[in-house]
């Protein structure tokens, strides 16, 4: 099995705001559009849209034991475990058990993820 695959559509239209859902747990602060998706293996890629003002410090930080990229496109967010603004055009590719998190925002902030469950290490 492979990605699922999709044409061309802009996912930041307003017209596209039905597809994207509130991520559970951050409901009001956050939200995900999943843009592709292997069910065999998990690996997805999928944009997570921060809403100005959230922030997940009551949540603490986080970490998973699989490999995943981050590409900011729009907007700031702060991850407390760097200490550090992430703004558009920051990338990073985390390795398996790397800290992250608690992240907030002021402006709002959109992130490219993608990750790969299916590759624990």
């Amino acid at each position: 099995m492979s990605k699922t695959t999709a044409t061309y559509w802009n996912t930041l239209d307003p017209d596209a705001r039905e597809r994207w859902a509130p991520v559970r747990g951050l409901e009001g602060m956050a939200e995900e559009l999943t843009l592709s998706l292997d069910p065999e293996t998990g690996e997805y890629t999928r944009l997570t849209r921060f809403l100005p003002g959230a922030d997940t410090a009551a949540f603490g930080g986080k970490s998973h034991p699989y490999p995943e990229e981050v590409f900011v496109v729009s907007g700031r967010l702060h991850d407390a475990a760097f200490d550090l603004w992430l703004e558009a055009g920051h990338y990073a590719s985390r390795p398996p058990g790397e800290p992250h998190g608690p992240f907030r925002t002021d402006t709002g902030c959109v992130v490219l993820e993608i990750s790969f469950p299916g590759r624990t290490g």
